[in-house]
């Protein structure tokens, strides 16, 4: 990866375009297929992300579901073994056409995950780093405004400001995880995938995060990928259940937890496997 790529300028193509469902068509999945060497991962599943809903990714350990999250901004090619079929798009865009710029990519579909994994650089410096790179602001108070704007959208603004040259590491992992929120959307990514941001944090930063998603939905299209059943009926509006590493069923989050059309779907929603 070469530095002219790294500092290309971010290309944001036409809007998209109506989804079925009356939402605001911005990624869809055909017929997708993810094998890792001679092991299928998942099975051609097909699924569409609105910009108006937060989707939430169910399903119990091992179904696929963080995979298939994977997919909607390549980090499955980071793993040699991983070969993906089908045909994921961005604004009707082919995101693995040849020509697409990943790294671009990547901006545009920012990936919040599991662990905070702050950098080990100053609470300013891990929002500045996508920015700086990518060549969002041509002078420090620019930056300045991006960092703080990034900051107060991720809902961490307040309780930093006084000690933005602190290590992103001595935050607590609660703050470690919107900082890697601030960190995503300060490049102004179009959506944001995460797996599951909360697993590792106590229930009041838990509930600190769920009102973060609340907040930004609609500003980005947000996919989450949760085990936590009753947080994707809290946060969601969309839901997808995965299971051995195909889609089940997808729908309203309401109608998924209250009337669902398939046996499996039902099962795991009472508890009778998981």
């Amino acid at each position: 990866m070469n530095d002219q790529t790294m500092s290309a300028p971010l290309l944001h193509p036409s809007a998209p375009s109506p989804a079925s469902d009356g939402g605001t068509l911005k990624m869809t999945a055909r017929n997708v297929n993810v094998f890792y060497g001679a092991k299928q991962a998942i099975r051609d599943v097909s699924i569409d992300v609105t910009q108006e809903n937060v989707t939430a990714f169910i399903g119990p350990s091992g179904c696929g579901k963080s995979t298939f999250l994977r997919t909607l901004n390549r980090m499955n090619d980071t793993v040699s073994s991983a070969r993906v079929e089908g045909r994921i798009t961005l604004d009707g865009e082919d995101i693995y056409a040849p020509d697409m710029d990943v790294v671009q990519l990547r901006a545009r579909v920012g990936m919040v995950f599991q662990k905070p994994n702050p950098f080990p650089k100053s609470i300013y410096e891990n929002v500045a780093y996508g920015p700086r790179i990518h060549g969002l602001a041509s002078a420090r108070a620019d930056m300045d405004q991006i960092v703080e704007k990034s900051l107060r959208r991720a809902g961490l603004w307040d309780e930093v400001k006084d000690r933005l040259n602190d290590s992103g590491t001595a935050l607590s992992g609660g703050q470690q995880q919107r900082l890697c929120i601030a960190r995503a959307i300060a490049v102004d990514p179009e959506v944001i995938l995460m797996d599951e941001p909360c697993s590792a944090l106590d229930p009041i930063a838990t509930a600190k995060i769920e009102e973060l998603i609340h907040e930004l939905r609609g500003r980005y299209a947000i996919v989450i990928v949760t085990h936590n059943m009753q947080q994707a009926a809290r946060v969601s509006q969309r839901t997808a259940f995965f299971h051995l590493g195909t889609l089940v069923e997808y729908g309203d989050t309401s109608e998924i937890f209250t009337n669902p059309r398939e046996t499996r779907t039902k099962d795991y929603i009472t508890g009778r496997y998981g």
